[in-house]
């Protein structure tokens, strides 16, 4: 990690990656995972599912997003991220300037190209350490949802959708809409 503790360790988010994973392959023959995310979902997100099979969900994903949101925040170098971005923002800037010079617009495309691999891993790794405290609690959710949701047949929100869709559709909305209010890069 970097002086501030921002940047994640790449061994550490393949380590946390690799043991979700795990958790998610093992779901049904390590009963202790189950019987643990069982416990504590059942009582707080089942009791909401079962008040109201939308409005829980809405919930849910919203408590969710929220978290994320916040996880996001404080476990990222959002400065760096920023002006990242902004570096970003300037090269665009200036390949829109340059549309009508061919020669200066395919330099500034090239050094587009050449910055990207680095641009890549640079942006990974300050946002690796967001998934590193999230990855597990995550898949202990879905597998708990797939879990919930298996049990009751033909469950389709808002009429045609599966939870799968109905979370990712909600999830994506309520986060940007947090991402803004929190200024979140």
């Amino acid at each position: 990690m970097d002086n501030n503790g921002k940047e994640g360790s790449l061994v550490l988010v393949f380590l946390v990656m690799a043991f979700s994973l795990a958790i998610a392959a093992m779901w049904d023959k390590w009963p202790v995972v189950k019987e643990f995310a069982h416990r504590l979902l059942d009582p707080s997100a089942g009791a909401l599912l079962d008040w109201n099979l939308t409005f829980g969900m809405l919930i849910i994903v919203f408590l969710i997003s929220i978290f994320t949101t916040i996880v996001q925040k404080y476990a990222t170098d959002q400065e760096s991220l920023k002006e990242l971005r902004k570096e970003q923002k300037i090269l665009q800037d200036e390949m829109k300037e340059f549309k009508d010079h061919p020669e200066k617009l395919l330099e500034l495309q090239k050094k587009q190209m050449q910055q990207m691999p680095e641009t890549f891993m640079k942006t990974f790794k300050l946002t690796s350490r967001a998934m590193v405290y999230t990855a597990v609690p995550f898949i202990l959710l879905f597998r708990w949802f797939h879990d919930y949701f298996s049990l009751i047949e033909g469950v389709k929100f808002l009429g045609f959708m599966s939870w799968f869709w109905f979370y990712f559709l909600f999830v994506i909305i309520f986060s940007t809409v947090l991402r803004k209010k929190f200024n979140v890069v």
